[in-house]
């Protein structure tokens, strides 16, 4: 099971090293602290709207998860700053990833 894989599949899987527990971004099979192995975890993850902007109909969000993981995602209805999100959707399209939150 790889993070790309999952993703591909639309599930948001994020990785954690078995050794000293550290979430891994960006994904990966070994820890950057510890080198040791990662495993991934599926859970309802809860982030924060850190920055956001506009274009057209559609809201693009930078999203961190546990004050180290930052993505990209779109968003359809008017964010907020520190607004608390979840991952609707998500997969790869055109060889690049994608995230829906609500």
């Amino acid at each position: 099971m790889s993070f790309e894989n999952e993703l591909e599949k639309g599930q948001f899987y994020l990785p954690e090293c078995i050794s000293c527990k550290k979430w891994v971004w960006p994904p990966s099979e070994f820890c950057d602290r510890c080198n040791g192995k990662t495993s991934l975890k599926k859970e309802e993850f809860e982030g924060k709207i850190i920055e956001f902007s506009k274009q057209n109909d559609n809201y693009f969000c930078i999203v961190e998860f546990y004050d180290s993981i930052r993505i990209i995602a779109n968003m359809t209805t008017c964010p907020k700053k520190d607004q608390i999100v979840k991952i609707l959707k998500c997969g790869i399209n055109d060889g690049g990833y994608f995230f829906h939150i609500i």
